[in-house]
């Protein structure tokens, strides 16, 4: 673990704020842009295709579809469906990829979207990390995909520059929720985009947003709070540190939250958050990761997790790993803060970790895995392409910054040995020890 170079496993012509990949063909959803100031820089949602040839991992280009003047903040996936935060609206796309006739690229329009020619990999070729990362590679190849405007709804209602802050689907695909900075969540029945629930659940911006499988919802504000919702009706509000005294109330806000499965638990349920100071200090205080039980919503674990400020929370399918990414160099303010950072010459950067669920326990980390503050995670799921994608690794996640990059964070299977040896060892070790005591102490035995 430590700072290693990592390849891009894509690099795109925009910044990248979110990502997603596709549970059934593997598809990697990426967007971001510039947004509405004429910059030059273009808004899209790019969709990649992810394969492992050879144990190396690549990505390939299928499609580029234009957003217009609107970058792409947040996005989530509900089957063939992607409903993307842009300024103050969710924007609702289906996509669908086509079987490409004779091998040949092509040109396909489907609601006002033209193809364009996929963008060139910055530094080009092959490139191999430094220390024990997977080589990747990505291919210029556009395959013929449609991409469709299906809907849209005002998910943020605020007087001065909108802006929907996190968006997330309910397991049965049966609602969408949406958080803005106006502080409300709105929950709409999905496909029809009927509004069903519309509450004030914060004072402030709203950070992130997540649904368990019984519909109970957790949203994260600025205003320090971690509340849990049924429909609109508030069932109570997150205190991890209640038994730490040396923490106060405003020392700490929430900044992200995720349910989780149990791995060979069918009915237990887990919620993770990220705790991280309030003010940055000269020595800078620990930021924090707590889990929940997901029914009770009683505090089972809390670790810190260093000085480094978090910016990103992902689970993985099982359960069985967290994915954090950390802001380093920056204070609370992300956005004000880069900037500053590019006016005076600051260097930021991003790292990842991955952990372990259980225990919390850090199990990979590579510094600087960006050269800036990274925007979103998100796990390769566990399906059968999945499967495929993953090979002989125990995990893989990927990571987007502000960087424009794409990268993959593998973790390879851990050692382990069989419990007959580790019974063995630990008969031998005995008998090795009352052997040496009986030739200390003759007549020991």
């Amino acid at each position: 673990m430590g700072r290693r170079r990592l390849p891009d496993l894509y690099c795109a012509p925009f910044p990248l704020y979110t990502l997603k990949v596709h549970r059934e063909t593997g598809l990697v959803v990426t967007a971001g842009g510039g947004g509405a100031s004429k910059t030059g820089i273009k808004n899209g949602v790019h969709f990649l295709g992810l394969e492992l040839v050879g144990g190396r991992h690549s990505a390939t280009l299928l499609h580029s579809h234009d957003t217009d003047t609107r970058a792409t903040m947040n996005l989530a996936l509900g089957g063939d469906v992607i409903a993307a935060g842009q300024d103050g609206n969710c924007s609702l796309m289906r996509f669908k990829q086509r079987p490409m006739k004779d091998g040949r690229k092509a040109a396909s329009r489907a609601g006002g979207d033209v193809e364009q020619p996929a963008p060139r990999r910055r530094g080009g070729g092959r490139r191999q990390a430094d220390e024990g990362g997977d080589e990747a590679e990505t291919k210029d190849e556009t395959l013929q995909m449609s991409v469709e405007a299906v809907g849209e709804v005002c998910s943020d209602r605020s007087p001065l520059d909108p802006l929907q802050k996190c968006v997330r689907f309910s397991a049965d695909l049966s609602l969408l929720l949406t958080g803005g900075a106006d502080g409300h969540v709105r929950v709409w029945e999905y496909p029809a985009m009927k509004e069903k629930l519309d509450f004030k659940a914060h004072d402030g911006e709203i950070e992130d947003l997540d649904i368990s499988p019984d519909n109970k919802i957790v949203t994260v504000g600025r205003d320090f709070a971690c509340c849990v919702w049924s429909n609109d009706q508030l069932v109570v509000g997150l205190r991890w540190h209640d038994n730490m005294p040396h923490i106060t109330d405003k020392m700490y806000r929430y900044q992200a939250c995720r349910f989780a499965k149990v791995e060979d638990q069918a009915d237990a349920l887990r919620l993770y958050t990220v705790q991280i100071p309030y003010k940055r200090d000269r020595k800078p205080p620990p930021c924090y990761l707590t889990k929940w039980d997901g029914r009770s919503f009683l505090p089972l674990l809390i670790k810190t997790c260093g000085s480094e400020v978090i910016s990103c929370l992902a689970v993985s399918d099982s359960g069985t790993f967290l994915g954090v990414s950390f802001l380093s160099d920056s204070d609370d303010r992300i956005c004000v803060f880069l900037v500053t950072a590019f006016i005076s010459g600051l260097q930021v950067t991003g790292s990842v970790s991955i952990y372990i669920a259980f225990s919390l326990q850090n199990l990979y980390y590579v510094q600087e895995a960006h050269g800036i503050v990274v925007t979103d995670l998100a796990f390769v799921p566990d399906s059968p392409k999945g499967r495929m994608i993953l090979g002989d690794n125990e995990a893989a996640m990927l990571s987007v910054a502000v960087d424009s990059r794409c990268k993959m964070h593998v973790l390879h299977h851990r050692r382990s040995f069989p419990m007959w040896l580790v019974l063995l060892v630990c008969a031998l070790m005995v008998v090795g020890a009352i052997l040496l005591l009986q030739h200390i102490f003759p007549g020991f035995i």
